[in-house]
């Protein structure tokens, strides 16, 4: 992009490359991974300081008043210290043996013309100064992020149920992931996560959404927008999250989604679209219905179930003579009715999920399923978890397995009921207008 003379009053400097904005602009911190602090910006050539919020203004005085522009000042690990190098190798040797000078106004005359300077890392000092400052800043942040693994003196409660946590932050975000369906990342990948978790809750005590960003007037507003559009996850496009993850220390000049753009190429570059020899699929992870536990194949999560539970999936599929998708139903109206703290046998409602689940067991209701009806229903094609590896564990039964003459009802085209189609096309909408327009014409 080619660069346009800067405006005397400094207005009309762009100081970094311009991009349209995917959401309205954040002024409260800027974007990146840097981590503000209190050691203050300094003028590589004059005594002007100030301090790392007001960065712009530094860049600004350089531009302006010494003609000098760093260029991917927002990639520099740590902007105070790479400052303060580059003012003392100012004063050892002359500006120009270190910058590219850009002549603006080349083509007009002599008195107009002017010297701007660039400091980059084409230059090989720049470069090295810059790796060793992305370095020692992935050295703090992978010590930071092994202090918050084995801390133990975590204690928060949760944001969407007042759960109270304590012991190891995994055990309050893996409970918003699976009893909440809300999930910031593995544990393994946040850093700084007290402080994440303490953003997060501004925005909800703000009435703010945390996916869209847009404001509601009231909390139960804001949790029925973000059950019903699913908005029960972060912004991925929203940069203040970026200092919380640790990919982005891990290579110097890239985000988080350019290494994950590469990774996705080497994976193409290496496998043939006609050879799947070499294919495995990852491990199932499914989670069971009724406790937390988690197993790797379809065969242990069912042994699981049946043993630990008294659930049998297989004999509930074969006796009901279940499709695929009516499985599909059942699973998610489980899910659900769990997580609602109701017993689904009786409707029963209880005060915890762990009442009810006890209820289940006393009662003998582990097996007792209600009427069809009651589950068999389009809302329940949707996952009540969306990561909910235990659906993709269900088979088609047996006796439908050659059955091609109504494998073409089990496939939902759309999320609705159309098991009674002589009704549905008597009370159909499109019917009625029809029936109108005749009437006038």
């Amino acid at each position: 992009m080619a660069a346009s003379e800067p405006s005397k009053d400094g207005k009309d400097s762009i100081l970094e490359p311009l991009c349209f904005p995917d959401q309205p602009a954040d002024t409260s911190s800027p974007p990146g991974v840097q981590c503000p602090g209190s050691e203050p910006l300094v003028c590589l050539f004059c005594s002007e300081s100030v301090p790392p919020p007001r960065k712009d203004v530094l860049l600004r005085h350089l531009l302006m008043e010494h003609k000098l522009v760093i260029a991917d000042v927002k990639l520099i690990a740590d902007v105070p210290k790479y400052l303060l190098y580059w003012k003392g190798r100012f004063l050892e040797q002359p500006l120009t043996d270190f910058c590219s000078v850009i002549k603006t106004n080349s083509t007009g005359p002599v008195e107009k013309q002017e010297d701007y300077f660039l400091l980059c890392d084409v230059l090989p000092e720049d470069r090295v100064l810059r790796e060793k400052l992305q370095q020692k800043r992935l050295e703090e942040v992978l010590e930071q992020q092994q202090k918050e693994r084995d801390d133990s003196s975590f204690h928060r409660l949760c944001m969407f149920c007042s759960e109270e946590f304590t012991g190891n932050r995994s055990s309050l975000l893996n409970h918003m992931a699976r009893e909440h369906s809300f999930s910031i990342g593995l544990p393994d990948n946040i850093v700084y996560c007290s402080e994440f978790l303490d953003t997060l809750q501004d925005k909800l005590d703000s009435l703010q959404c945390l996916y869209c960003e847009k404001t509601f007037r009231d909390k139960t507003t804001l949790k029925d927008h973000m059950r019903k559009k699913a908005h029960r996850r972060i912004n991925a496009k929203n940069h203040e999250y970026d200092r919380f993850y640790v990919i982005n220390y891990l290579e110097l000049g890239k985000t988080w989604e350019e290494v994950q753009s590469e990774d996705d190429r080497d994976l193409d570059a290496k496998v043939s679209i006609n050879d799947w020899s070499d294919w495995q699929a990852h491990p199932v992870s499914a989670v069971c219905l009724f406790c937390d536990h988690q197993s790797e194949t379809l065969e242990q999560i069912y042994a699981h179930m049946k043993e630990a539970h008294g659930f049998d999936l297989h004999l509930l599929k074969t006796e009901l003579n279940l499709k695929f998708y009516q499985q599909v139903k059942l699973v998610n109206f489980i899910r659900r009715q769990i997580h609602q703290s109701r017993c689904y046998g009786c409707t029963r409602m209880f005060d915890c999920r762990a009442d009810a689940l006890r209820h289940i067991a006393a009662e003998g209701h582990v097996m007792k399923l209600p009427e069809m009806s009651a589950w068999d229903q389009p809302q329940y094609y949707f996952p009540t978890y969306e990561n909910d590896a235990l659906l993709c564990t269900l088979s088609d039964s047996e006796e439908g397995d050659g059955d091609e003459e109504h494998r073409g009802e089990e496939i939902p085209v759309i999320a609705e009921d159309i098991s009674n189609l002589r009704a549905l096309k008597q009370s159909s909408v499109l019917k009625q207008l029809l029936k109108e327009r005749g009437g006038s014409s």
